[in-house]
């Protein structure tokens, strides 16, 4: 890709956030609106988890083959080809006319949205090619999350109470149509060198294997965990002999990478866990409206987006090991508030956790980003982001059915009817596990030892891919 001007590039870094900015507005506002859409179509906490998981693992899903895909035909085009399917996928959504057709409806998104995060990473990638240029061309995406969770339970909580959570999904049309239309005119084509070929038996296993866990964890059902097993042995034989796999596994020969994409999975379990338990707390247990739930979360959200930045400078002047392990402190420290102390119970305390659990995970997204896709060769800065993007999907997916699990087993059916903080408490504690494994995997993966593997793993990547 030719060298752009500096408006150029912030320009097209701008039109990347807008695609990340529609997509995690999307589901922060969504969080908002599911006791409003549980009274509608009278649904279980299992049907609340599909809503948002539907989409989570669809995604998850795909993310992998959309980035090798852009790799391949061109990132600017499976880009605004995103940006069409989500925006259809959200007017379908806001016309469902059952909890059915609602998360049918919430996969259609998805298959847009794969296209949008994974390979807006890649353009960014190939765009700002100067280490600490990148990194505070992450730390500004990074910053994106702050914002749609600033705004969306807002916005989700506005638009509820003034017009109905349908309006939530009418939002995402004039921000995709204006993203497609500066997309065109300002993002440039590009593509892989050498991309790798299409893998279809690999892709079908890993959408097997995130299914089946997701379906199986939802509804305890111990059939699916069999077929999740067996998909997860079925792609450790068959994806290592393939010459151009759909996972490429010697990426994970890396231990910052390796160490990255665990961080990723924990870290958005938390987040994702954390937000449907205080959604459902702050507005079927206090009695909140949609709008004033959004208004006491809005301290987390706050620090996230004042601390994505100031992460992204941090990664990008002194490396990933100080905001992880300040991201894994504050994740756990936050989580165990609500855990050990019933901070539901107590606003100050419960502020105080949205505080401090919103400055972690505004420090963990940079380094995440920055460690997956720093130390592989450009050519494949497709297929690195989108496994860093598909393990947060991944991770969402499993907080919200892990711990929404959690919940209804001492909860019952109607949280609200129940003994909801003594309920909660356990799915607490496995956030705070969540944040403590960001706290130790950071720090086992961005030292001296671990930088080595990195070396090593890339010139390794290098001369396998070079041609012969």
């Amino acid at each position: 890709m030719p060298e752009l001007t500096r408006r150029r590039r912030l320009t097209v870094l701008a039109v990347c956030c807008m695609s990340l900015l529609i997509v995690s507005l999307d589901n922060t506002a969504l969080n908002v609106a599911l006791p409003s859409m549980r009274r509608e179509f009278d649904a279980t906490v299992s049907g609340m988890q599909w809503t948002i998981d539907a989409y989570t693992l669809v995604l998850a899903s795909l993310l992998m083959l959309a980035g090798s895909t852009a790799d391949r035909i061109g990132r600017r085009r499976v880009f605004t080809t995103g940006l069409v399917v989500f925006a259809l996928g959200s007017l379908l959504c806001s016309l469902a006319p059952s909890l059915e057709a609602l998360v049918a409806f919430r996969a259609v998104q998805a298959v847009g949205g794969s296209m949008l995060n994974p390979v807006a990473m890649s353009i960014i990638t190939n765009t700002f090619t100067k280490p600490a240029a990148r990194a505070r061309a992450i730390g500004v995406w990074g910053a994106v999350v702050g914002v749609s969770l600033a705004a969306g339970p807002l916005v989700g909580g506005a638009l509820v109470e003034s017009v109905g959570w349908r309006a939530i999904f009418w939002v995402n049309l004039p921000v995709a149509l204006a993203a497609l239309l500066l997309t065109l005119r300002y993002v440039p084509e590009s593509r892989a060198p050498r991309p790798r070929r299409p893998d279809p038996v690999g892709q079908v296993l890993v959408a097997l294997l995130l299914g089946s866990l997701t379906y199986a964890i939802i509804e305890t059902d111990p059939l699916f965990a069999g077929i999740a097993v067996l998909a997860l042995a079925g792609l450790l034989r068959y994806e290592p002999r393939r010459r151009e796999p759909l996972i490429d596994l010697r990426f994970f020969r890396s231990a910052p990478f390796s160490g990255a994409t665990v961080i990723a999975v924990s870290a958005f379990a938390a987040l994702g866990g954390f937000l449907f338990l205080n959604t459902l707390y702050l507005q079927d247990v206090r009695g909140l409206d949609a709008l004033r739930a959004g208004l006491f979360m809005l301290p987390m959200a706050g620090m996230t987006f004042v601390c994505a930045p100031l992460s992204g400078r941090l990664t990008g002047s002194r490396g990933p090991r100080l905001p992880l392990l300040l991201a894994g402190t504050a994740m756990a420290a936050g989580a165990l508030l609500f855990a050990a102390f019933e901070a539901e119970t107590d606003d100050v305390l419960l502020l105080t956790g949205y505080v401090v659990f919103g400055i972690g995970f505004g420090l963990v997204n940079a380094p995440i980003t920055d460690t997956a896709v720093s130390g592989m060769p450009r050519a494949q800065a497709g297929v690195a982001a989108a496994v860093a993007s598909t393990s947060r999907q991944i991770g969402q997916t499993l907080g919200v059915a892990v711990i929404g699990t959690v919940l209804a087993a001492g909860a019952g059916p109607d949280p609200a009817a129940a003994d909801f903080t003594a309920a909660a408490r356990p799915g607490y504690w496995v956030v705070t596990g969540c944040g403590l494994v960001v706290l130790l995997v950071g720090a086992l993966t961005t030292g001296g030892w671990a930088r080595g593997t990195a070396r090593r793993t890339a010139r390794r990547l290098e001369i396998e891919e070079a041609p012969a």
